[in-house]
Protein backbone atom coordinates (compact mmCIF):
# COMPACT_ATOMS: atom_id res chain seq x y z
CA UNK A 1 0.00 0.00 0.00
CA UNK A 2 2.94 2.56 0.49
CA UNK A 3 5.82 3.43 -1.98
CA UNK A 4 8.14 2.65 0.48
CA UNK A 5 8.61 1.59 4.30
CA UNK A 6 10.42 3.92 6.11
CA UNK A 7 11.72 3.80 9.61
CA UNK A 8 10.22 5.75 12.73
CA UNK A 9 10.53 9.32 13.57
CA UNK A 10 11.67 9.75 16.79
CA UNK A 11 9.62 12.45 18.39
CA UNK A 12 11.19 16.19 18.38
CA UNK A 13 11.61 18.36 21.61
CA UNK A 14 9.28 21.52 21.26
CA UNK A 15 10.07 23.87 18.90
CA UNK A 16 11.78 26.83 20.31
CA UNK A 17 11.84 29.72 18.05
CA UNK A 18 13.71 30.65 15.86
CA UNK A 19 13.03 27.17 14.51
CA UNK A 20 15.70 25.63 16.61
CA UNK A 21 16.87 22.17 14.77
CA UNK A 22 14.72 20.50 11.94
CA UNK A 23 10.97 20.75 11.90
CA UNK A 24 9.07 17.60 10.66
CA UNK A 25 6.00 18.25 8.09
CA UNK A 26 3.55 15.91 6.67
CA UNK A 27 2.60 17.56 3.41
CA UNK A 28 -1.05 16.12 2.60
CA UNK A 29 -2.28 16.59 -0.68
CA UNK A 30 -5.15 14.86 -3.48
CA UNK A 31 -2.67 15.79 -6.00
CA UNK A 32 0.59 15.54 -6.60
CA UNK A 33 3.73 14.74 -9.28
CA UNK A 34 3.54 13.32 -11.41
CA UNK A 35 0.23 14.89 -12.84
CA UNK A 36 0.75 18.49 -13.29
CA UNK A 37 -1.03 21.74 -11.75
CA UNK A 38 -0.21 24.99 -9.47
CA UNK A 39 -1.25 23.12 -6.01
CA UNK A 40 1.62 20.62 -7.37
CA UNK A 41 3.93 23.29 -8.35
CA UNK A 42 3.42 25.24 -5.01
CA UNK A 43 4.43 21.54 -2.95
CA UNK A 44 7.38 21.00 -4.84
CA UNK A 45 8.86 24.21 -4.24
CA UNK A 46 7.73 24.40 -0.42
CA UNK A 47 9.34 21.13 0.25
CA UNK A 48 12.20 21.77 -2.14
CA UNK A 49 13.18 25.31 0.25
CA UNK A 50 12.15 23.31 3.23
CA UNK A 51 15.10 20.85 3.05
CA UNK A 52 17.28 22.84 1.49
CA UNK A 53 17.42 24.95 5.38
CA UNK A 54 17.47 21.33 6.95
CA UNK A 55 13.68 20.36 7.38
CA UNK A 56 11.98 16.93 7.08
CA UNK A 57 9.27 17.29 4.36
CA UNK A 58 6.94 13.99 3.35
CA UNK A 59 4.21 14.38 1.08
CA UNK A 60 0.99 11.99 1.41
CA UNK A 61 -0.84 11.50 -1.70
CA UNK A 62 -2.65 9.34 -3.98
CA UNK A 63 -0.72 7.79 -6.54
CA UNK A 64 -1.19 5.63 -9.60
CA UNK A 65 1.73 4.00 -8.85
CA UNK A 66 4.28 3.89 -6.01
CA UNK A 67 6.67 6.99 -5.90
CA UNK A 68 10.28 5.49 -6.40
CA UNK A 69 11.16 8.97 -3.63
CA UNK A 70 11.00 7.66 -0.23
CA UNK A 71 9.70 10.81 0.95
CA UNK A 72 6.48 10.60 -1.10
CA UNK A 73 4.23 8.34 0.26
CA UNK A 74 1.18 6.91 -1.84
CA UNK A 75 -1.81 6.39 0.00
CA UNK A 76 -4.61 4.25 -0.89
CA UNK A 77 -5.79 4.82 -4.09
CA UNK A 78 -9.00 4.14 -6.86
CA UNK A 79 -8.38 1.60 -9.17
CA UNK A 80 -10.81 2.67 -11.85
CA UNK A 81 -11.39 6.35 -10.52
CA UNK A 82 -9.69 8.88 -11.51
CA UNK A 83 -11.36 12.08 -12.18
CA UNK A 84 -10.16 14.75 -14.35
CA UNK A 85 -7.58 12.51 -14.71
CA UNK A 86 -6.42 12.69 -10.87
CA UNK A 87 -5.86 9.66 -9.31
CA UNK A 88 -8.52 9.60 -6.14
CA UNK A 89 -7.72 8.75 -2.46
CA UNK A 90 -9.94 5.79 -1.35
CA UNK A 91 -10.83 4.86 0.88
CA UNK A 92 -11.11 7.30 3.30
CA UNK A 93 -11.03 4.69 6.59
CA UNK A 94 -7.88 3.04 4.68
CA UNK A 95 -6.25 6.58 4.15
CA UNK A 96 -6.68 7.50 7.70
CA UNK A 97 -5.43 4.65 9.06
CA UNK A 98 -2.44 5.03 7.18
CA UNK A 99 -1.91 8.38 8.02
CA UNK A 100 -2.12 7.56 11.72
CA UNK A 101 0.64 5.05 11.31
CA UNK A 102 2.94 7.41 9.40
CA UNK A 103 2.63 10.14 11.09
CA UNK A 104 4.49 9.66 14.64
CA UNK A 105 7.54 11.70 14.91
CA UNK A 106 5.91 14.87 12.67
CA UNK A 107 5.69 18.10 14.42
CA UNK A 108 2.88 19.83 11.67
CA UNK A 109 0.57 18.51 9.39
CA UNK A 110 0.11 20.66 6.12
CA UNK A 111 -2.64 19.78 4.16
CA UNK A 112 -3.02 21.55 0.72
CA UNK A 113 -6.25 20.32 -0.81
CA UNK A 114 -10.23 19.65 0.35
CA UNK A 115 -10.97 15.71 -1.57
CA UNK A 116 -10.55 12.72 0.97
CA UNK A 117 -7.19 12.68 1.33
CA UNK A 118 -7.06 15.78 3.25
CA UNK A 119 -9.93 14.07 5.04
CA UNK A 120 -7.62 11.55 6.34
CA UNK A 121 -5.12 14.11 7.28
CA UNK A 122 -7.69 15.83 9.80
CA UNK A 123 -8.76 12.61 10.86
CA UNK A 124 -5.05 11.25 11.25
CA UNK A 125 -4.29 15.07 12.89
CA UNK A 126 -6.62 14.93 15.23
CA UNK A 127 -6.44 11.28 16.81
CA UNK A 128 -2.73 11.73 17.02
CA UNK A 129 -2.90 15.52 18.85
CA UNK A 130 -0.52 17.05 16.10
CA UNK A 131 -1.89 20.75 15.08
CA UNK A 132 -2.61 20.98 11.58
CA UNK A 133 -1.93 23.71 9.07
CA UNK A 134 -4.67 24.30 5.83
CA UNK A 135 -3.48 26.38 2.85
CA UNK A 136 -6.58 27.58 0.89
CA UNK A 137 -5.33 27.28 -2.67
CA UNK A 138 -8.86 27.69 -5.00
CA UNK A 139 -11.86 28.49 -5.55
CA UNK A 140 -13.71 25.12 -5.65
CA UNK A 141 -16.99 26.66 -5.65
CA UNK A 142 -16.20 27.44 -9.08
CA UNK A 143 -14.55 24.33 -10.23
CA UNK A 144 -17.10 21.85 -9.26
CA UNK A 145 -20.08 24.17 -10.99
CA UNK A 146 -17.35 24.09 -14.25
CA UNK A 147 -16.27 20.10 -14.29
CA UNK A 148 -18.57 18.18 -12.13
CA UNK A 149 -21.08 16.51 -14.17
CA UNK A 150 -24.55 17.70 -12.64
CA UNK A 151 -23.27 19.97 -10.08
CA UNK A 152 -26.73 20.27 -8.38
CA UNK A 153 -26.60 16.52 -7.56
CA UNK A 154 -23.05 15.51 -7.63
CA UNK A 155 -21.92 18.87 -5.35
CA UNK A 156 -24.62 17.62 -2.75
CA UNK A 157 -23.02 13.66 -2.25
CA UNK A 158 -19.94 15.53 -2.02
CA UNK A 159 -21.11 17.85 0.67
CA UNK A 160 -22.38 14.56 2.38
CA UNK A 161 -19.29 12.69 1.99
CA UNK A 162 -17.49 15.72 3.59
CA UNK A 163 -19.50 16.22 6.73
CA UNK A 164 -19.29 12.76 7.51
CA UNK A 165 -15.59 12.74 6.92
CA UNK A 166 -14.74 15.82 8.59
CA UNK A 167 -17.71 15.62 11.61
CA UNK A 168 -19.18 18.72 12.84
CA UNK A 169 -18.21 22.22 11.66
CA UNK A 170 -19.07 26.21 12.21
CA UNK A 171 -19.67 26.97 8.59
CA UNK A 172 -22.71 29.66 8.60
CA UNK A 173 -21.87 31.76 5.45
CA UNK A 174 -23.23 34.97 4.19
CA UNK A 175 -25.61 33.60 0.85
CA UNK A 176 -26.48 37.41 0.00
CA UNK A 177 -22.09 37.54 -1.67
CA UNK A 178 -22.49 37.70 -5.27
CA UNK A 179 -20.24 34.60 -5.48
CA UNK A 180 -22.26 32.84 -2.64
CA UNK A 181 -25.83 32.88 -4.22
CA UNK A 182 -26.75 29.73 -5.86
CA UNK A 183 -27.04 26.59 -3.80
CA UNK A 184 -24.45 24.73 -5.54
CA UNK A 185 -21.72 27.58 -4.39
CA UNK A 186 -23.82 27.88 -0.96
CA UNK A 187 -22.49 23.81 -0.17
CA UNK A 188 -19.04 24.32 -1.52
CA UNK A 189 -18.47 27.55 0.23
CA UNK A 190 -19.68 25.49 3.47
CA UNK A 191 -17.47 22.99 3.04
CA UNK A 192 -14.51 25.31 2.63
CA UNK A 193 -15.46 27.30 5.91
CA UNK A 194 -16.14 23.98 7.59
CA UNK A 195 -12.56 22.72 6.57
CA UNK A 196 -10.64 25.78 7.84
CA UNK A 197 -12.58 26.48 11.31
CA UNK A 198 -11.69 22.80 12.03
CA UNK A 199 -7.24 23.56 11.15
CA UNK A 200 -5.50 25.37 13.24
CA UNK A 201 -4.09 27.95 10.90
CA UNK A 202 -5.30 28.79 7.73
CA UNK A 203 -2.47 29.86 4.54
CA UNK A 204 -4.09 31.51 2.07
CA UNK A 205 -1.63 33.04 -1.01
CA UNK A 206 -3.56 35.99 -1.75
CA UNK A 207 -5.78 38.82 0.04
CA UNK A 208 -8.80 38.47 -2.42
CA UNK A 209 -9.21 35.17 -1.28
CA UNK A 210 -8.26 35.66 2.04
CA UNK A 211 -11.00 38.48 2.15
CA UNK A 212 -13.98 36.05 0.85
CA UNK A 213 -13.16 33.60 3.60
CA UNK A 214 -13.03 35.67 6.25
CA UNK A 215 -16.27 37.25 4.72
CA UNK A 216 -17.58 33.80 5.05
CA UNK A 217 -17.37 32.91 8.26
CA UNK A 218 -13.07 31.70 8.74
CA UNK A 219 -12.47 32.20 12.44
CA UNK A 220 -9.30 30.52 12.47
CA UNK A 221 -6.21 32.28 12.68
CA UNK A 222 -4.90 33.41 9.31
CA UNK A 223 -1.80 34.79 6.90
CA UNK A 224 -1.98 35.22 3.28
CA UNK A 225 1.74 33.83 2.30
CA UNK A 226 2.43 33.99 -1.34
CA UNK A 227 3.59 30.88 -2.97
CA UNK A 228 7.02 30.64 -4.34
CA UNK A 229 9.19 29.13 -6.63
CA UNK A 230 12.24 26.80 -6.03
CA UNK A 231 16.10 28.09 -5.92
CA UNK A 232 16.21 25.20 -9.01
CA UNK A 233 13.66 26.45 -10.79
CA UNK A 234 15.11 30.10 -10.80
CA UNK A 235 18.69 28.53 -11.59
CA UNK A 236 16.55 26.44 -14.83
CA UNK A 237 15.88 29.96 -16.16
CA UNK A 238 18.91 31.70 -15.14
CA UNK A 239 18.76 35.66 -15.20
CA UNK A 240 16.53 36.30 -18.50
CA UNK A 241 16.69 39.10 -20.97
CA UNK A 242 14.55 41.75 -21.19
CA UNK A 243 11.86 40.83 -24.37
CA UNK A 244 12.14 42.31 -27.05
CA UNK A 245 9.23 43.31 -29.93
CA UNK A 246 10.18 44.39 -33.44
CA UNK A 247 8.59 46.38 -35.52
CA UNK A 248 5.86 44.54 -37.88
CA UNK A 249 7.05 41.55 -36.08
CA UNK A 250 4.16 38.97 -35.08
CA UNK A 251 3.39 39.40 -31.40
CA UNK A 252 4.23 35.75 -29.59
CA UNK A 253 1.61 35.15 -26.89
CA UNK A 254 1.54 32.21 -24.31
CA UNK A 255 -1.48 30.62 -22.80
CA UNK A 256 -1.10 27.83 -19.90
CA UNK A 257 -3.37 25.78 -17.57
CA UNK A 258 -5.74 23.64 -17.23
CA UNK A 259 -8.10 23.26 -20.33
CA UNK A 260 -11.42 23.65 -18.36
CA UNK A 261 -14.25 26.17 -18.28
CA UNK A 262 -13.28 27.77 -15.32
CA UNK A 263 -10.17 28.79 -17.12
CA UNK A 264 -11.51 30.02 -19.85
CA UNK A 265 -9.60 28.93 -23.32
CA UNK A 266 -12.35 29.61 -25.46
CA UNK A 267 -12.43 32.88 -24.38
CA UNK A 268 -8.50 33.73 -25.14
CA UNK A 269 -9.04 31.77 -28.60
CA UNK A 270 -11.83 34.04 -29.63
CA UNK A 271 -9.56 36.94 -28.22
CA UNK A 272 -6.59 35.38 -30.72
CA UNK A 273 -9.54 35.66 -33.39
CA UNK A 274 -10.13 39.00 -32.95
CA UNK A 275 -6.24 39.80 -33.02
CA UNK A 276 -4.78 39.07 -36.45
CA UNK A 277 -1.37 39.17 -36.65
CA UNK A 278 -0.57 37.21 -33.81
CA UNK A 279 -0.08 33.97 -32.68
CA UNK A 280 0.06 31.63 -29.45
CA UNK A 281 1.21 28.43 -27.92
CA UNK A 282 -1.30 26.59 -25.71
CA UNK A 283 -0.06 24.30 -22.79
CA UNK A 284 -1.92 22.50 -21.10
CA UNK A 285 -5.14 19.39 -20.84
CA UNK A 286 -8.15 18.76 -19.60
CA UNK A 287 -11.63 17.96 -20.22
CA UNK A 288 -12.09 20.98 -22.91
CA UNK A 289 -9.02 19.47 -24.91
CA UNK A 290 -10.86 18.62 -28.28
CA UNK A 291 -13.19 21.79 -27.82
CA UNK A 292 -10.19 23.99 -27.70
CA UNK A 293 -7.82 21.90 -31.19
CA UNK A 294 -11.04 22.41 -33.22
CA UNK A 295 -11.67 26.27 -32.39
CA UNK A 296 -8.13 26.55 -32.85
CA UNK A 297 -7.86 25.21 -36.13
CA UNK A 298 -10.79 26.71 -37.38
CA UNK A 299 -8.62 30.05 -36.18
CA UNK A 300 -6.28 29.72 -39.12
CA UNK A 301 -2.85 27.53 -39.66
CA UNK A 302 -0.20 27.98 -38.26
CA UNK A 303 -1.80 30.87 -35.53
CA UNK A 304 -2.41 28.97 -32.08
CA UNK A 305 -0.52 25.56 -31.69
CA UNK A 306 -2.14 23.55 -28.87
CA UNK A 307 0.68 21.87 -27.59
CA UNK A 308 -1.14 20.09 -24.43
CA UNK A 309 0.23 19.18 -21.14
CA UNK A 310 4.01 19.76 -20.81
CA UNK A 311 6.73 18.98 -18.23
CA UNK A 312 7.78 22.44 -16.04
CA UNK A 313 10.92 22.76 -17.75
CA UNK A 314 8.97 22.98 -21.15
CA UNK A 315 6.90 25.73 -19.88
CA UNK A 316 9.74 27.78 -18.58
CA UNK A 317 10.88 27.34 -22.06
CA UNK A 318 8.07 28.32 -23.96
CA UNK A 319 8.18 31.26 -21.53
CA UNK A 320 11.54 32.39 -22.85
CA UNK A 321 10.28 32.10 -26.27
CA UNK A 322 7.42 34.30 -25.70
CA UNK A 323 6.42 38.32 -25.36
CA UNK A 324 2.98 37.90 -23.34
CA UNK A 325 1.52 35.74 -21.21
CA UNK A 326 -2.43 36.11 -21.04
CA UNK A 327 -4.68 34.32 -18.05
CA UNK A 328 -8.27 34.80 -19.13
CA UNK A 329 -9.63 33.25 -15.47
CA UNK A 330 -11.96 35.16 -14.27
CA UNK A 331 -13.24 35.47 -10.62
CA UNK A 332 -11.78 32.20 -10.20
CA UNK A 333 -7.91 31.35 -9.21
CA UNK A 334 -6.01 32.27 -6.40
CA UNK A 335 -2.76 32.67 -7.14
CA UNK A 336 -1.87 30.99 -10.50
CA UNK A 337 1.73 29.71 -10.40
CA UNK A 338 1.93 30.13 -13.74
CA UNK A 339 1.74 33.90 -12.60
CA UNK A 340 4.93 33.39 -10.42
CA UNK A 341 6.60 31.28 -13.36
CA UNK A 342 6.18 34.49 -15.55
CA UNK A 343 7.62 37.24 -13.30
CA UNK A 344 10.46 34.62 -13.19
CA UNK A 345 10.94 34.67 -16.77
CA UNK A 346 10.70 37.95 -17.08
CA UNK A 347 7.48 37.63 -19.11
CA UNK A 348 4.65 40.59 -19.18
CA UNK A 349 1.64 39.72 -18.52
CA UNK A 350 -2.07 40.39 -19.62
CA UNK A 351 -5.56 39.30 -16.85
CA UNK A 352 -8.45 39.37 -17.95
CA UNK A 353 -9.11 39.18 -13.64
CA UNK A 354 -8.13 42.42 -12.12
CA UNK A 355 -7.69 40.37 -8.22
CA UNK A 356 -4.77 38.67 -9.74
CA UNK A 357 -2.37 41.96 -9.99
CA UNK A 358 -1.27 41.37 -6.46
CA UNK A 359 1.09 38.59 -7.92
CA UNK A 360 2.74 40.77 -10.21
CA UNK A 361 4.95 43.58 -10.23
CA UNK A 362 3.17 47.24 -10.92
CA UNK A 363 5.07 47.69 -14.44
CA UNK A 364 4.74 44.30 -15.40
CA UNK A 365 1.00 43.40 -16.43
CA UNK A 366 -1.73 44.83 -17.99
CA UNK A 367 -5.41 44.61 -16.99
CA UNK A 368 -8.01 44.20 -19.86
CA UNK A 369 -10.68 46.70 -19.90
CA UNK A 370 -13.21 44.00 -19.92
CA UNK A 371 -12.75 40.13 -19.03
CA UNK A 372 -14.35 39.34 -22.24
CA UNK A 373 -12.32 38.35 -25.82
CA UNK A 374 -13.01 42.00 -26.60
CA UNK A 375 -11.41 43.07 -23.68
CA UNK A 376 -8.37 41.24 -24.56
CA UNK A 377 -7.97 41.24 -27.74
CA UNK A 378 -8.06 45.10 -27.05
CA UNK A 379 -5.33 44.58 -24.92
CA UNK A 380 -3.14 42.75 -27.15
CA UNK A 381 -3.78 44.78 -29.89
CA UNK A 382 -2.53 47.69 -27.68
CA UNK A 383 0.57 45.81 -26.55
CA UNK A 384 1.41 44.85 -30.23
CA UNK A 385 1.18 48.01 -31.28
CA UNK A 386 3.73 49.04 -28.45
CA UNK A 387 6.74 47.63 -28.65
CA UNK A 388 8.50 49.67 -25.76
CA UNK A 389 5.69 48.75 -23.09
CA UNK A 390 6.66 45.25 -23.81
CA UNK A 391 10.40 46.10 -23.03
CA UNK A 392 9.06 47.99 -19.68
CA UNK A 393 6.76 45.20 -18.33
CA UNK A 394 9.36 43.11 -19.33
CA UNK A 395 11.93 44.71 -17.22
CA UNK A 396 9.43 45.28 -14.39
CA UNK A 397 9.12 41.24 -14.34
CA UNK A 398 12.65 40.87 -13.68
CA UNK A 399 13.27 43.22 -11.20
CA UNK A 400 10.43 41.87 -9.23
CA UNK A 401 12.18 37.92 -9.02
CA UNK A 402 13.25 37.74 -5.44
CA UNK A 403 9.88 38.15 -4.80
CA UNK A 404 8.59 35.19 -6.35
CA UNK A 405 11.38 32.68 -4.86
CA UNK A 406 9.80 30.52 -2.47
CA UNK A 407 13.16 31.15 0.12
CA UNK A 408 11.68 34.56 0.53
CA UNK A 409 8.81 33.36 2.17
CA UNK A 410 10.02 30.33 4.18
CA UNK A 411 10.48 31.70 7.03
CA UNK A 412 7.40 33.23 7.35
CA UNK A 413 6.12 29.29 6.19
CA UNK A 414 7.89 28.45 9.35
CA UNK A 415 6.62 30.97 11.61
CA UNK A 416 2.89 29.44 10.61
CA UNK A 417 4.29 26.36 11.88
CA UNK A 418 5.46 27.34 15.07
CA UNK A 419 2.41 29.32 15.44
CA UNK A 420 -0.05 26.02 15.13
CA UNK A 421 1.99 24.17 17.33
CA UNK A 422 2.26 26.79 20.53
CA UNK A 423 -0.91 26.98 20.06
CA UNK A 424 -1.50 23.16 19.73
CA UNK A 425 0.64 22.82 22.79
CA UNK A 426 -1.16 24.75 25.52
CA UNK A 427 -4.48 23.86 24.38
Amino acid sequence: MLGHARARLPRRPALTPPYSGSVRIAMVTDYYLPTLGGVQTAIKAHREELVRAGHHVTVFAPLAAPSPDAATVRLPTARRFAPDGYPFTWTLRAATAVLEQELVGFDVVHVHTEMFAALAAYRAARARGIPLVQTMHGRIDVYTRSVLPLPAVTTAVLAAMHRRGLGAADARIDPTAHYARTRTAQRMWRLMVGQAQQADHVIVPSEHFAGKLRAQGVRTPLTVLSNGLESSVLAAIGQPPPRHLSAGEPLRVLWCGRLSPEKRPEVFLDAMARTPGSTAVMLGDGISRAAVARRAAAIGKGRVDVRGSVPQHEVLSAMQDAHVLVSSSWDFDNQPMVLLEAVAAGLPVILADPDLAEALPPDGYLVAASPDAEGLSAALTALAGAPEHVARMSAAAIAHRPQVAQSTHRDRLLAVYDAAISARRVR
